[in-house]
């Protein structure tokens, strides 16, 4: 296997399907591919990850291992059960930069205990469209300080686990109103507002040290008025490498792009071409596998970067260039991070802490907690595709469990009519539960008539908390994760 060949295998972050490694991923991991991405379908439980990360390095020792665990609604740990710990939005709410520490380094532990040692996380976006369809609560939050120490916080945490961090999505996804999933979004901000609010957060990830920065395909005609952030030289090259005393950032880490597959990139230049193009803007490794997650499209994307060098398209030396900063990263993670604590003890029950300080009740007056069995209705608007619709949610569960013969009940944007509620409901108690009432005129207009038909009406906020509050009494949990949902319902039942 020839160096370039090597090199061109070596900044490919593939996925694959299965709970085991398949053969071609063993084969090609022997041949120099240095990375591999997990997703919510290689996992069924931690024992299991430990095995399958065993497996990987047993053919090679320094393989980075790579997920996308941000905590909170984007979860591929706990991708059946919901998540352990709050997501950022929750975090920034409770705004303790301790706390979020903790947090990041607990799912940081947890992750290293399996063989994980890269994460896709956290997201460093400034929140500042409310109506963001893919943001939302994986941010922080609206203000770009607070944004910026808690993003400095969750990489602190994570690393000094042995895991690497990665801030995303550079050079933030905010201000946007598509999702980058299906198209390609456009941010019409100046550069003196990308400066005052996007790139906040990421000085102070390259400040806290962090080891990787995740590219977004966005379009930022500021910067670069033809190409999206993850294949435009002015974005990776010259804004995110460049030395500060001109304006850059001065990172000098591994820069991974978002997923090659989504609409944004695939259905404008295609992966092969993007790929190529991502590597000669600067970046060093190519982040596929969400959707496409096999052989075929590791050695397409191998090969078109070989190609690529042999046309004289991407310097041969950029290529070596990118796949250094991966062996680097790797080489890092080997020696269990210069950053990892010894000696920090687990802490187990840190993401119910912060999932119930992350809490903000209104009440419209005395609140009688719910003693019997309840009836929850669910809200349910379509999830994004970074979330899934694997991941359960809600407070149904935990309800059920404190309450039981509680029963549940989703209506979606066709079935959310108020009668079907109150006849499914009876005499019980109503929990409605939603998620970003504030952009689906539906879901607002459907509890708006449930809180005026039953007053008594509990409702659970699991999304942005923008609308006003209603109903006896209004939970916002600013995030959908199983601690979530557990810190509501001891609420309602008064535990």
């Amino acid at each position: 296997m020839d160096t370039l060949t090597r090199d061109a295998l070596t900044v490919l972050q593939p996925g694959f399907t299965g709970t085991t490694a398949p053969d071609w991923l063993l084969r090609r991991l022997g041949e120099g591919l240095a990375s591999v991405g997990l997703f919510g379908r290689n996992i069924a439980s931690p024992e299991q990850l430990a095995a399958l990360t065993a497996q990987l390095r047993a053919e090679r020792a320094d393989v980075l291992v790579a997920i996308d665990e941000e905590g909170g609604d984007v979860t591929r740990l706990e991708v059946r059960t919901g998540s352990s710990f709050p997501g950022n939005l929750a975090l920034g709410a409770v705004d303790d930069t301790r706390l979020t520490r903790a947090v990041a380094h607990e799912l940081g532990r947890r992750l290293a205990a399996c063989g994980v040692n890269l994460n896709w996380a956290p997201s460093a976006d400034v929140n500042s469209d409310p109506d963001n369809p893919v943001i939302g609560v994986r941010s922080f939050g609206a203000d770009p300080a607070l944004v910026a120490r808690h993003t400095a916080a969750y990489i602190e945490g994570m690393q000094a686990a042995g895991v690497a961090a990665c801030a995303k999505h550079f050079p933030g996804h905010g201000d946007t109103a598509v999702d980058s999933h299906h198209d390609l979004p456009r941010i019409d901000a100046d550069l003196t507002t990308l400066y005052a609010r996007e790139l906040v957060p990421f000085r102070a990830a390259v400040a806290a040290g962090t080891k990787a920065v995740m590219s977004a395909h966005i379009l930022l005609p500021a910067l670069d008025a033809a190409l999206p952030a993850t294949l435009s030289p002015a974005a990776l090259h010259g804004l995110l490498r460049g030395p500060a005393t001109e304006g850059g950032l001065g990172f000098d880490g591994l820069i991974v792009t978002d997923g090659m597959e989504m609409r944004a990139i695939s259905g404008t230049y295609g992966i092969e071409r993007g790929s190529v193009m991502a590597i000669t803007a600067g970046a060093d490794a190519i982040c596929v596998g969400g959707g496409l997650a096999d052989e075929d499209t590791v050695l397409r994307l191998r090969d078109a970067l070989v190609l690529a060098v042999r046309s004289g398209e991407l310097p041969e030396e950029r290529l070596a260039d990118a796949a250094a900063r991966v062996r680097a990263l790797a080489r890092w993670t080997s020696g269990a991070g210069a950053d990892k604590e010894e000696g920090t003890g687990s802490a187990p029950g840190v993401g119910l802490t912060a999932a119930r300080r992350a809490l903000r009740v209104t009440a419209t007056g005395p609140y009688e907690p719910i003693a019997g069995p309840a009836y929850v209705a669910a809200f349910t608007p379509v999830a994004n595709i970074a979330v899934g619709d694997e991941t359960p949610w809600g407070v149904a569960a935990e309800l059920a469990r404190l309450l039981p013969g509680t029963e549940t009940g989703t209506y979606g944007r066709d079935a959310a009519g108020t009668e079907e509620v109150l006849r499914a409901a009876g005499d019980r108690r109503i929990v409605a539960v939603v998620r970003d009432a504030h952009r689906h005129p539906w879901m607002a207009q459907a509890l708006g008539a449930l809180v005026t038909a039953r007053p008594d009406t509990v409702v659970v906020e699991m999304g942005l908390n923008q609308a006003p509050s209603v109903g006896a009494l209004h939970i916002a949990t600013h995030g959908a994760a199983r601690v979530c949902g557990l810190a509501a319902a001891e609420v309602i039942a008064g535990v």
